[in-house]
């Protein structure tokens, strides 16, 4: 995809998006993505060297290798949401074979799922395209629902797939936040200890933060602050909601705030909102990937191609790493989903497309 049918894409929002220059964080403040990331930020931490390595394997490969940005596909939502509502348009991918084989068709940088989608495919695979195990997850099957994250995976069985990363997801907020940051925190060491990198989904979660048809867990204010406590259990990479407002603790009434901080920060464009992300990862040198978002009820490709392509712009203007993207590729035929992969992708290689 060229820069104009970038641009053509955007439509009226091309001038907004692609012209925003950040005032209040400039891009001086923060270390963005470039080749050399995984040398010049962990060189000189605690990481051991098979963790670098793991971490290199990972940035080195498909489409966006050695840039300093990532193309990741993650499906677990057939555990998070019910694989019959996950794949009820697409009944191929009850087959965790042709999730690894979209991965590789759209030359993603590596491939997130479950231990058994993974591990039932490991030694056909994992050497071909980095992996990347999911070891906790929510289900929906406890009547009432619930929001808690518990463990289906051991770092260890990761490991010895040759997985190349954990990942984890803590519900920072929710009533069960406590129990998971430590669990998750010893995870990551023992990760670290055997090898492998670690990637954190930090979502903020909590009922209380819903007024009517806003919700704010995906708030600016709160979804940095996640990604702060993400990066001290050492993270490597962030992935976390692209920011659709902000002000849920002045909303609210609960943390640490001012009036000040709001209007020292940040302002209402997603960009602006996206570099406050950034900046609490520590200043960028933590990776930041936005997910891509739930699919197009109607099924519209175009409308989902153009969702993307502007979380795309706003996620790299705004000092982010890349796309972690699955329903809007698996909830379509194969193909659709590997040039909507690219098409992202496509922003990442796009000089003109600049940090804000």
């Amino acid at each position: 995809m060229t820069y104009q049918e970038i641009v053509d894409l955007l439509g009226s929002d091309a001038s907004y998006l692609l012209k925003h220059r950040c005032q209040l964080l400039p891009k001086e403040l923060i270390h963005f993505p470039k080749g050399d990331h995984v040398e010049q930020v962990f060189a000189n931490s605690d990481r051991s060297e098979k963790v670098l390595q793991n971490l290199s394997r990972l940035y080195g490969h498909g489409r966006l290798a050695n840039t300093g940005y990532l193309s990741i596909l993650p499906v677990d939502q057939d555990i998070e949401h019910n694989a019959n509502y996950s794949f009820y348009k697409n009944p191929i991918y009850f087959d965790p074979e042709n999730v690894v084989k979209l991965a590789m068709e759209a030359a993603c940088n590596g491939v997130a799922s479950t231990l058994g989608a993974l591990g039932l495919v490991s030694k056909k695979y994992a050497d071909k395209i980095p992996f990347i195990v999911k070891i906790n997850h929510n289900e929906l099957l406890t009547y009432p629902n619930k929001w808690n994250q518990v463990l289906f995976a051991s770092v260890r069985q990761a490991a010895e797939m040759g997985a190349v990363a954990v990942g984890a997801t803590i519900y920072f907020g929710s009533t069960d936040s406590s129990r998971q940051i430590t669990e998750i925190a010893h995870a990551f060491e023992e990760a670290h200890r055997l090898g492998l990198a670690t990637i954190l989904w930090c979502y903020p979660r909590n009922s209380a933060w819903q007024e009517k048809d806003i919700n704010y867990e995906s708030a600016a204010d709160v979804t940095s602050y996640a990604n702060r406590l993400g990066v001290t259990i050492e993270a490597d990479i962030i992935k976390q909601k692209l920011p659709e407002n902000d002000g849920a603790m002045l909303k609210f009434k609960f943390g640490k705030y001012s009036k000040e901080m709001y209007e020292s920060l940040s302002t209402e464009n997603p960009i602006d909102l996206v570099r406050l992300q950034v900046v609490n990862c520590y200043a960028g040198k933590i990776s930041l990937i936005n997910s891509g978002g739930e699919s197009n009820s109607s099924g519209d490709f175009e409308a989902d191609l153009r969702e993307a392509i502007k979380t795309a712009v706003i996620n790299k203007r705004g000092g982010g790493s890349g796309l972690i993207m699955g329903r809007k590729a698996f909830k379509r035929p194969m193909n659709e989903g590997v040039k909507i992969i690219q098409a992202v992708q496509d922003v990442y290689l796009t000089e003109h497309i600049d940090l804000a």
